[in-house]
């Protein structure tokens, strides 16, 4: 296994965690890339350096007693073709089907949000998709903290294309209709919606930090690699990951002007774990109390 820089020790707070890795899948331009070069390809193999336990949604844990239960490959959204808007019986039929062919797939999807520690979200502003923020919200709900990716935003192929119709009156009226309809909407900070704001916290990074380990793991460049490079991350994920190895990260509180204990970090020390003595199922006082902070307004 390559190595990296982090100072691995006994006191490794992410041995055993589990991740969940959320993110679009559905409208990106090649589900076939995606799944075999896409980013999750690159944050599990990280992880796995870290001893933490990855839930890719391209690659399901097996379900016992439920074989290939859930299992998703790049031709599974084309049930979608059988959607129809038509009123009446047939309607209710062919789209009580699309619901039932997709049913397992968001059943072991949302069980793996479920059951993570935390979750890795990368959300760029420029391409839809409904099961993030579905999967941000699950996890926000259960008081667990999501580390959110919003990259750069940019299109230089639109910008080439422009410059080569200068001269072509119709051609740049033809791309300016084209930008408005799809809408090709450039965001270079990386700046996310503002209702994830309040709902993630503190934890947004404008970027993955690919760079620094691209040759120790053997990773094949791809598009990304591009863009962090015309765009190099000043809040990158992987340095944050790293320091989780060591300590559980603080939050910064506004009113109090100071970063204080964060209890959305319930990462179970499941090594050391004996029982109470004197607790029953309730447990007691303290083993019963919960946060009372909002999970969204964190």
């Amino acid at each position: 296994m390559p190595k990296v820089g982090v100072i691995m020790s006994k006191q490794n707070h992410l041995r055993g965690a589990r991740v969940y890795l959320s993110g679009p899948m559905d409208f990106v331009a090649s589900r076939a890339d995606e799944k075999k070069l896409g980013w999750r390809n690159r944050v599990g193999d990280f992880l796995r350096h870290l001893e933490a336990t990855v839930f890719d949604p391209w690659f399901k844990p097996n379900v016992r007693g439920l074989e290939e239960y859930g299992l998703e490959d790049i031709k599974t959204i084309d049930s979608r073709d059988n959607w129809t808007f038509e009123p009446g019986q047939a309607g209710d039929e062919a789209r009580a089907k699309c619901a039932e062919q997709f049913w397992e797939t968001l059943h072991i999807d949302l069980r793996m949000v479920d059951t993570s520690d935390f979750t890795i979200a990368y959300v760029p502003t420029n391409i839809y998709s409904v099961v993030t923020a579905h999967e941000i919200i699950l996890t926000r709900l259960q008081i667990k903290p999501v580390l959110f990716v919003s990259p750069a935003v940019e299109f230089p192929a639109v910008d080439a294309l422009r410059e080569h119709l200068r001269d072509d009156p119709a051609g740049l009226e033809l791309l300016k209709r084209l930008e408005a309809e799809v809408p090709v909407k450039p965001n270079p900070r990386g700046i996310p919606s503002l209702w994830y704001m309040p709902l993630i916290g503190g934890t947004f990074f404008d970027g993955f930090g690919f760079a620094p380990y691209r040759e120790k793991f053997g990773w094949e460049k791809i598009p990304m690699d591009a863009a962090e490079e015309r765009h190099p991350p000043r809040q990158p994920l992987f340095p944050y990951l790293e320091s989780l190895v060591r300590e559980v990260p603080k939050r910064w509180d506004n009113k109090l002007k100071r970063y204080v204990t964060n209890d959305d970090w319930l990462l179970w020390d499941l090594d050391n774990h004996t029982a109470r003595p004197g607790t029953g199922a309730g447990g007691s006082d303290e083993t019963r109390s919960v946060s009372r902070r909002s999970p969204v307004t964190g």
